[in-house]
């Protein structure tokens, strides 16, 4: 079952929308699902249910709801996506973050799921990177994160499970930034670090011309297990 919820900012100033999608029953835990550059769209959403088949509670935040409420736009669609690309040029991601603790504390508190964890695409798989860094999360995931190496001064604040997939061949995210992330990361006792040779940016989005099926399950297939491990 689907719903749509109204999220209380951390300070109390604001609210922002977001999808849920209810398992049958009592879920194991929640996920927050963190958007990629194209807003809470269909694919999103389509993530969001596949989770609650599982068994968890899937939260997807509007995290662009202070430049524009409600984005939903389609990658494959050129202009759609070079608006994509303008938005996420304007997004204050540390603001975003913010955000994303209020729903982690709306499915605390205000749904009853003490257990959560973060699962985050392109934009969002950054995101998750900085929510495993600076928020009370339990477990992240993150999907072809952009620019992690430019965080890689917060890793010590990785105090809870974090996967990171990455795509090989990834246009916005060099070979040199990838050395990077595992030169940085491979130590960390908290940190898995998937490869996915040859693939590129947006391998395991739900639909359109970015999609890799082989490699989307693979992917899945790794985060079911690692949310099963620490989340339960």
């Amino acid at each position: 079952m689907s719903t749509t919820a109204s999220i209380t900012t951390l300070d109390g100033a604001g609210s922002f929308s977001a999808y849920q999608a209810r398992p049958d029953g009592t879920p194991k835990a929640a996920i927050i699902v963190i958007q990629e550059i194209f807003g809470v769209n269909a694919g999103i959403r389509q993530k969001c249910d596949k989770l609650a088949e599982q068994g968890y509670l899937a939260i997807a935040p509007d995290l662009f709801w202070r430049l524009e409420p409600g984005v939903e736009l389609d990658p494959d669609v050129e202009p759609e996506f070079n608006r994509a690309l303008d938005l996420m040029g304007k997004f204050d991601q540390d603001i975003g973050i913010k955000d994303i603790q209020a729903s982690i504390n709306h499915a605390r508190n205000a749904l009853g799921t003490s257990t959560v964890g973060c699962i985050g695409y392109c934009l969002g798989g950054r995101l998750a990177y900085m929510t495993a860094a600076r928020t009370n999360i339990d477990a992240s995931v993150g999907y072809y994160a952009v620019g992690i190496d430019g965080l890689l001064g917060e890793k010590e604040a990785i105090a809870n499970p974090l996967m990171l997939h990455i795509a090989g061949d990834d246009g916005f995210v060099d070979a040199e930034t990838q050395a990077a992330m595992h030169a940085g990361l491979d130590d960390h006792d908290k940190v898995t670090l998937h490869d996915y040779p040859g693939l590129n940016h947006g391998f395991a989005t739900e639909t359109g011309v970015r999609r890799n099926d082989a490699a989307a399950a693979l992917a899945d297939g790794r985060s079911a297990e690692f949310f099963t491990a620490h989340l339960g």
